[in-house]
Order: structure tokens, then sequence, then C-alpha cells
């Protein structure tokens, strides 16, 4: 499962890109409770989304030219330009080169073979969210793929990840992801990959990755959620072995999915 005690290629940061800030503000306190500090003026907008005093994810304005709102997912690397060079041997996009963020540490984004985008954080004085597994915050991150196989390849050069794999039905298999050092894929993952089905591609879906929301009642901030404007993808359903899960897009388009449950013992 996830915690706060980062090693690399473990998710330490999620932050939200949107159009409309305030207003996600809004949104994320009403249905998580989560309330907005500002990063000051020399943050250009960013700010971090807080519960009882303590960082559970950011949010911040879209930044380049044709972007969709969509949560990030950070991964924990000690040398973000290794990473930076790893990413494109392994066949990735380098979308933001590494750099520097202040003194808090230093970042670089990038887009795996499939299409899905991520992000690394090199920690400074920030180590990274401080508090995950608790209710209404980070509790898994997912990547849906139109290519598990090349996904897998490809993050597992990068990050060393390991991988158990899941049968669901037919052809289809989730494959739960660990980091080393991290805890054993199965056991204590830290996230899931995911072939995109057929009816989703038709349907418009494409990779990304998307955060998980540890929540006491999942219907009830289901119901939280779809009373201020989200879209429903998946309404509560119950996951035999894990729990009860739904997912959602904000008012914007930020895809996110809500459990009641702990998606690692799956």
């Amino acid at each position: 499962m996830l915690t706060t005690h980062y090693v690399p290629g473990t998710p330490n940061w999620l932050d939200l890109g949107t159009p409309d800030i305030d207003a996600a503000a809004e949104f994320y306190n009403g249905v998580l409770g989560w309330t907005l500090q500002s990063a000051g003026p020399e943050g250009g907008g960013y700010g971090f989304f807080q519960l009882d005093g303590r960082t559970v994810g950011a949010v911040g304005p879209l930044t380049q030219d044709g972007a969709s709102p969509a949560w990030t997912a950070y991964f924990h690397t000690s040398d973000a330009d290794a990473t930076a060079k790893a990413v494109e041997q392994a066949g990735g996009v380098v979308r933001v080169p590494p750099m520097d963020v202040f003194t808090a540490g230093r970042l670089a984004a990038f887009t795996d073979p499939t299409g899905a985008e991520f992000a690394v954080w090199q920690p400074g004085d920030t180590e990274g969210l401080e508090t995950v597994m608790e209710a209404n915050t980070l509790c898994w991150t997912e990547l849906y793929t139109t290519d598990s196989a090349a996904a897998k390849n490809f993050y597992a050069s990068v990050f060393s990840w390991d991988y158990q794999d899941m049968p669901m039905g037919g052809d289809m298999v989730y494959s739960v992801v660990s980091s080393p050092g991290g805890g054993k894929a199965g056991d204590t993952g830290q996230g899931g990959i995911m072939q995109l089905p057929k009816e989703n591609l038709q349907a418009g879906s494409t990779p990304e990755w998307h955060p998980y929301f540890g929540v006491t009642d999942c219907d009830a901030t289901f119901a939280a959620a779809t009373s201020r404007g989200a879209t429903v993808l998946i309404p509560p359903s119950d996951a035999p072995g894990v729990g009860r899960l739904a997912m959602l897009k904000d008012p914007a388009g930020a895809q996110f999915a809500l459990i009641k449950g702990d998606p690692s013992t799956a």
C-alpha cells in the first residue's frame, strides 16, 4: 500500500491541472473536505490541497497549449535527470525537462510510449504528500493503457517496477505494481495497470493515469460529487476482495476514482 516513506518509483506527489482553480477548490472541498493553501505570489497560481493541515495534493492552471484538465501522478526519483534519460531510452517522451522548483525539489514530466502522461519528483525541502491511505486522501494510482505489455516493459525499465498479474475474467488482466523497497506486488502494491477494453476505446477513452481517493462511504461521497457537477464514469459497485468503488470526472473533466477499501489487498 502507499506510504509517505518514499522510495524510488513510488507515488509521492499528485496535482491537478484545471482551467478554474477556485471552482476546483470549491468542488473538492465539498466532496473530500479539502482546503486550498496558495503557494504565494511566486507560485503562478499553484496551490496545495490540505486536509487537517496536511498536504494531500496540489492544483495549478493549465500551462501547455491544448492541455486537458487532469490529475498528474508523480513518482519518487533520486535523480530526475537520470530518470529523464531512462524515459527517452525506453521510448517515452520528455514533455517538461528536469527543472528546480525553488528549493522544494526537482521535477520532470513525461509521456509513456502508449500516450499516458506522468511526472517525477526529486525531493528537496518538500519530500512529497504529507498523508496518504487515510479517509479522503490518495490510496492508489492506476494506468489505463492501449498496450499493457508495452507499458509494463516501459515502467519496469524506468522504475524497476515489479508486477503481479490478476485475472479479471475473459482476456482481461489487472497488473498490480510495486517498487523495489516499496513492498511486494500483490501484498503491498502501490497501483495498477489495465488494458483499455475495446468498448472504452470506442467510447473515446485514451491512455491516462488517475488517482483513487479512499473514502469511508463510497455512495455518500459519490452523491456529493455528482450533486456538485461531476460526470459519472462508473457508478458505485463492489469489487470482490477489494471494496466498493466509483469513477468520475470532476466538473472540469479531470478523472478520479473513489474507493472504500484497500486496493493493495486485491
